[in-house]
Parts: C-alpha cells; sequence; structure tokens
C-alpha cells in the first residue's frame, strides 16, 4: 500500500474498497448511465463559460494574427491558443449532443415509430 500521509493513510484504512471484477462493472455501468441523463445546472454554467473562453481565445489569435510580430515565438502561442481552442470546441459539441439527446422524450427527434 502506498503511503499518502497521516489523514489519508487513516481514511484509506477506514474505508475497505476491493475493487472486483463486479465492482467495476457497477463502477462502468454508473458512468455509462450517467452520460444519457439530463445535464445539471452546472453542465450548463461550464458550457456557457466555455463559450466565454472559447471568444476570447478568437479574440486573441485575431490580435496576434494582426498586430504580432511574424516570429517563431508568436506562431507557437498561435497553435496552442487554437489547440485549446478546438479542445473546448469539441467538449461544446458533446454537451450539446447530450443534451439534446437526454431533453427529447426519444432519441428518434419526437418521431413516433408505426
Amino acid at each position: 500500500m502506498i503511503s499518502l500521509g497521516f489523514p489519508y493513510d487513516a481514511a484509506m484504512k477506514s474505508c475497505d474498497i476491493s475493487m472486483t471484477p463486479g465492482t467495476n462493472q457497477q463502477i462502468f455501468a454508473s458512468v455509462a448511465e450517467g452520460n444519457h441523463t439530463a445535464p445539471s445546472p452546472g453542465d450548463f454554467e461550464f458550457a456557457y463559460q466555455s463559450r466565454v473562453a472559447m471568444d476570447r481565445i478568437r479574440f486573441a489569435i485575431r490580435h496576434l494574427e494582426r498586430f504580432g510580430s511574424p516570429c517563431h515565438l508568436i506562431r507557437e502561442v498561435s497553435l496552442e491558443l487554437l489547440d485549446a481552442l478546438d479542445r473546448l470546441e469539441s467538449v461544446d459539441r458533446r454537451f450539446q449532443v447530450r443534451s439534446r439527446g437526454a431533453l427529447s422524450p426519444d432519441r428518434n427527434n419526437g418521431a413516433t415509430q408505426e
């Protein structure tokens, strides 16, 4: 057992968690089930804040391209900002898919099957 220090060691000894294959399956099932639930208010706040961050990153990229001197460092910073923007947009798309899927009564955009 790895020692993390007094408060953590005492807490680890008091909770006996054994990772059996059944426990792993239960954890994976609960995580998979959580992906199909409606987003919480915190998820919506996170989505809003990520959109604000995306707008600020776009603004920074535009200003770097317009006012920055063409040098290696500026190009590297621009690429890092583009990477961050791409990651945030990817998370935002997944949130939109998840929120649309959870809000519709069935996954077929309200269409009924006959």
